[in-house]
């Protein structure tokens, strides 16, 4: 009787590609470039997250802030090339391991097919295959050369059988494997690119932001020049005042005063005396009086007896009235509702000089330099 072929072979090749998968793997990682190119994109990603924090350390300003945004988004850029470099890694690799799953299903065909031909030669030997088989051996051959072939020949279709199996079995875990790998490096990739989106756009925003103040700041600046040339208009027309105002008027002497005169007019200091500072823009703006908050058509009240040098609009000023007193020093009342004097007049303390509008401007100058007045006032 023919004897089933012989299956050694094929097991053999079959065992050897098991083996040799995870090695293959492990050996095409040392050389592959893709490997190289990730760990550069990684040392890249530490030498940026280092120059944030010290970015973030340094600056709070909306230019800083905008500034670390743009290190951000280089970051960012980086993480999602590092991103998708890891997913044409996993990508490249799950290739290398279809192609040894194909290999690995080849050899597992010819297993299948040897396995094929066993099992139907034992399938015509009927139900007790082995048993027929021993017995059919020639009446004169060795009972125990018989029995050890029998052996061998079961336990060769057992391991084969179950080295059939594990190979599917782990066939399966494989692509399983590779293939929640794919999902997981594509939802990275994903992750990172929503990310690199959410900057880009956080970028554009605070890039508007920044036109926008610039703007502002020019605005601002531009204000500031229109006081100063303001200030500095007064100031002449002040100086003008005084080199006209003539010979020192008789009375003691208003510095004797000073610290006890009454407020023009009952309101609130909303803005002191002194140039402001934009805090946001950090320019300073003039400001040689102060402010008041008072209620619209009270009476504003000379704070010493003097003489009216000027009563009138003046530019960027409104109603204006300019008061001379004794001792060189003038006082200066405007954003006035309507006017009570007229240039000449002499008035003595608390003489009315018009009335107020929702805001008064107030102040004191001794020969022409500005003080501030709630030293002189009480």
């Amino acid at each position: 009787m023919r004897r089933p072929p012989f299956l050694g072979t094929a097991a053999g090749a079959l065992l050897g590609l098991l083996l040799l998968v995870p090695a293959a793997a492990a050996e095409g990682d040392d050389g592959d470039p893709r490997v190289a190119a990730l760990a550069e994109i990684r040392a890249e990603i530490e030498r940026l997250q280092g120059r944030l924090r010290t970015m973030r350390d340094r600056e709070s300003s909306l230019e800083g802030r905008l500034a670390r945004t743009e290190l951000e988004l280089e970051l960012q850029r980086t993480q999602l090339a590092e991103a998708t470099a890891a997913r044409d890694l996993a990508a490249a690799r799950a290739a290398d391991a279809e192609a040894r799953v194909a290999q690995l299903s080849v050899a597992l065909d010819g297993v299948r097919r040897d396995l094929r031909q066993r099992l139907g030669g034992l399938y015509l030997l009927g139900r007790h295959g082995y048993l027929r088989l021993f017995l059919s051996l020639e009446p004169d051959a060795g009972l125990l050369p018989a029995l050890r072939q029998l052996r061998y020949l079961v336990r060769r279709d057992h391991a084969a059988m179950e080295r059939y199996r594990t190979a599917r079995r782990e066939l399966e875990e494989e692509r399983r494997r590779l293939e929640d790998q794919r999902r997981e490096m594509a939802a990275w990739q994903a992750l990172e690119a929503e990310r690199h989106q959410a900057l880009s756009d956080l970028r554009r925003r605070q890039a508007r932001l920044l036109r926008q103040v610039a703007r502002q700041r020019r605005d601002l600046e531009a204000r500031r020049a229109s006081l100063a040339e303001k200030e500095r208009k007064l100031a002449s027309f002040i100086h003008a005042l005084v080199g006209a105002s003539g010979a020192p008027l008789a009375g003691k002497p208003i510095q004797d005063f000073a610290g006890v005169l009454d407020w023009p007019i009952a309101g609130r200091v909303v803005t002191p005396f002194g140039p402001r500072r934009d805090p946001r823009y950090r320019t300073e703006v003039p400001h040689h009086g102060i402010d008041l908050a008072t209620e619209a058509g009270a009476e504003v009240r000379a704070i010493y007896p003097g003489k009216v040098l000027f009563a009138d609009p003046f530019e960027g000023y409104g109603l204006m009235v300019v008061v001379h007193h004794p001792g060189r020093v003038f006082t200066l009342y405007s954003g006035l509702a309507s006017i009570a004097v007229a240039k000449g007049d002499a008035l003595s303390l608390g003489s009315v000089l018009g009335t107020a509008s929702d805001t008064l401007y107030f102040e004191i100058r001794r020969e022409n330099q500005p003080e501030d007045p709630r030293r002189w006032l009480r």
